[in-house]
């Protein structure tokens, strides 16, 4: 399969003193500029959030999950509705996993075979095949933009030759999705797997990047291993995958993960962290990570962020954020959640910005240049 019209990706600016760069993604339901953060809508909603709310983030692009559509409510009801978008009301564009991770976390529910993997059902113990004919067959009736191929994440710490193993079933599997991949509207990207391991990991890349895919994604981090692994393996990946086609990490968005990331050239994340804190009562205020249950901020009036244009900082004060948490009221979740996600959006945008202005590395990468410093934003 080779890049068609719709999915064409402009390289707009690059920073001179790293692999940094911006960009344009081309999709059928619109331009996605890089670098960006992706929220996650799992069960196609982003977890608290509206459609509506979700606009007011700056969000372009969206996730959604194979797996947890097929088991509800089926792919067969969204495909009825129109498809992902209309079904859960978001115009833009949007991305589903291929279920490959969430099928192999089932570790104690699932069987391994060449055809595909044979599991349980966490929803009510029903024998459910997932391969990678299916995978795309799902995932072309839920009609996000982007589909990913199935692939066989393996846990960490795992030995040099399992993860060998899982990474030659993923190239096979990785061919037998393009066969099966039909739909020329929604573009298939390879994901990169092989652990912490360099030699399996710069194979992969090369393998993946062989198909000569709309996009290729860095998986199987964010998994367990040391954050300093994950920064090496993105390393070894980025620069053996196609300069002209946008680069994926997935299940990543923390600010040094996605600093560092970008500067060795990736230009789109997602992760589930700004939601899962919010429903936790917490916020991410300047890289830090603040508890609104804490009793400091009970008869703080002023907002959580004065520079955040979200509506909880806007409309909103601490004080008032910490009695709805400790009342368990769940605007307070949806509050956090949405500023969480305007946060990190607001930092992937910071970084374009700094990009195209010169001065990355002195903000964001500053060990290209020997400062102490991280970041100013």
């Amino acid at each position: 399969m080779s890049t068609a019209a719709p999915f064409q990706f402009e390289l707009l600016h690059r920073c001179p003193h790293t692999q940094a760069r911006t960009g344009r993604f081309h999709t059928p339901h619109g331009v996605v500029e890089t670098p960006r953060f992706m929220p996650v809508g799992t069960a196609a909603t982003v977890k608290g959030i509206s459609a509506e709310q979700l606009r007011s983030t700056d969000a372009q692009m969206v996730l959604s999950n194979t797996f947890h559509l097929h088991l509800q409510p089926g792919e067969s009801i969204v495909a009825a509705a129109g498809g992902l978008h209309r079904f859960m009301g978001w115009p833009g564009p949007m991305l589903t996993d291929s279920g490959g991770f969430q099928v192999f976390s089932l570790a104690s529910l699932n069987a391994i075979k060449e055809r595909g993997v044979t599991f349980q059902s966490p929803r009510d113990g029903s024998v459910v095949e997932l391969t990678p004919e299916r995978s795309m067959a799902i995932q072309e009736q839920l009609g996000a933009d982007v589909a990913m191929a199935f692939d066989q994440c393996p846990p960490y710490p795992a030995s040099h030759e399992d993860v060998r193993e899982a990474c030659d079933r993923t190239h096979r599997w990785l061919e037998r999705c393009v066969t099966a991949h039909q739909r020329p509207d929604q573009a298939l990207f390879g994901i990169v797997q092989g652990g912490v391991f360099q030699d399996l990991r710069e194979e992969s890349a090369r393998v993946i990047a062989s198909f000569d895919l709309p996009g290729c994604a860095i998986g199987g981090v964010s998994v367990g291993e040391p954050a300093a692994a994950m920064h090496e393996v993105v390393r070894w990946c980025t620069p053996l995958l196609p300069e002209h086609k946008p680069r994926y990490l997935m299940g990543v968005g923390t600010l040094p993960e996605m600093a560092q990331a970008v500067a060795h050239g990736v230009d789109l994340f997602d992760c589930v962290l700004p939601t899962r804190l919010g429903r936790h009562g917490a916020a991410l205020v300047n890289g830090e990570r603040w508890n609104l249950k804490n009793a400091r901020f009970r008869e703080d009036h002023t907002p959580l962020d004065p520079s955040c244009p979200c509506a909880c900082c806007q409309q909103h004060s601490r004080a008032y954020l910490h009695h709805l948490i400790k009342s368990d009221e769940i605007l307070g979740l949806t509050l956090l959640s949405l500023h969480n996600l305007t946060q990190l959006i607001r930092y992937t945008k910071s970084m374009a910005q700094a990009i195209e202005e010169g001065c990355f590395s002195e903000h964001f990468a500053p060990w290209e240049l020997n400062s102490p410093a991280f970041h100013t934003w």
